[in-house]
Parts: C-alpha cells; structure tokens; sequence
C-alpha cells in the first residue's frame, strides 16, 4: 500500500462518517478487513510514521488551544484525529500549525479533537484477518521529547501569541 491509497482510505472512511472518529474508526477497520494482512501493516505503518511526525512541541500547544488544555493522552488522540482529517489538514497543520484555524470547518469539542479508536484500527484489523496481534512494524519509535521548543501550555498569553489565528477562533482568553 502506497501513501497515496493510504490517503485515499482515510478520506473515504472520515467521509462515510461524516467526520465522527469513532464511526471513522469502524468503518476504517471495515475497510481494512478487504485488504491481505500484509497491507495492513502497510497502513499501519503509513499510521504510525505520521503519528509520530505529528509528536512537536507547536502541534500539542495548538491542540492545546482546540481542546482548552491537553494532556499527554489528550494529545496522542488528538494526533490520531489529526490524521483522521486527510492529508490536506495533516500536512497544512504540520507545515502551520495554527492554519488549523483557516483548515478547519466546524469544531465540536465534544466530539472533535479525539480520534484514539483511529489508532487502534490497523491492529484490530490485522487480528480479526490473522487471529494474531500485529507484529511490531518495524519503524522508529517516537522520539522521547516532542521536536520543536518547549511551550507553556498555562500561559495563556504566550499561546494567543504563538496561535494567534487559533486563539482568535477557539482561544478561552
């Protein structure tokens, strides 16, 4: 599976969810389960490697600002969602971060911002078609400390400052 396949999956599962993660993550195990093992572990891997692009310091503080605060779980799941939205959001977010303010329809915090069953989905898959949990993938795990500099997630001013299109649309200041 090629990362354009990989793509196209996640947008015609979000789309048949009408962009719930929780009905996505369904439907993306769905989908999966047409697939040979092997390739979803391709999609699994695709999942994983971008997962892990998305472990930034600027990344968790414009979470931060979406979802008025986010722990260190809040934040893997809102890594998942993240890229749960497609390619455009995902790319634009990483190359910008508080472009999410621009990438972004509606926002429900209630629903929005959480996407964990999304990262589960691949290992499900694969052992609903094996009857074995996934091997380990075979890429480099996520680095110790997120890349990028250290934000202060308390300091309200110096996320309005670094996000200040976020802080406008979903800022609590």
């Amino acid at each position: 599976m090629d990362e354009t396949e990989f793509w196209e999956i996640v947008d015609r599962t979000r789309e048949a969810a009408d962009g719930d993660p929780e009905e996505q993550a369904d439907l993306l195990v769905e989908r999966l389960l047409q697939y040979d093992p092997e390739s979803v572990l391709d999609f699994a891997r695709h999942f994983e490697a971008r997962y892990n692009r998305a472990y930034r310091w600027d990344l968790w503080g414009a979470a931060a600002v979406l979802l008025d605060g986010a722990s260190d779980d809040a934040f893997d799941y809102f890594r998942c969602w993240l890229i749960g939205q497609g390619r455009e959001i995902f790319e634009g977010a990483l190359h910008d971060p508080d472009a999410l303010a621009d990438l972004l329809g509606e926002f429900d915090e209630e629903v929005d911002g959480d996407g964990e069953e999304l990262g589960y989905a691949a290992d499900e898959a694969y052992e609903q078609l094996t009857g074995v949990v996934a091997p380990d993938l075979g890429i480099p795990a996520q680095s110790e400390e997120p890349a990028g500099t250290t934000l202060d997630f308390e300091d309200e001013s110096a996320l309005a400052a670094r996000f200040p299109r976020l802080w406008e649309r979903f800022g609590t200041g």
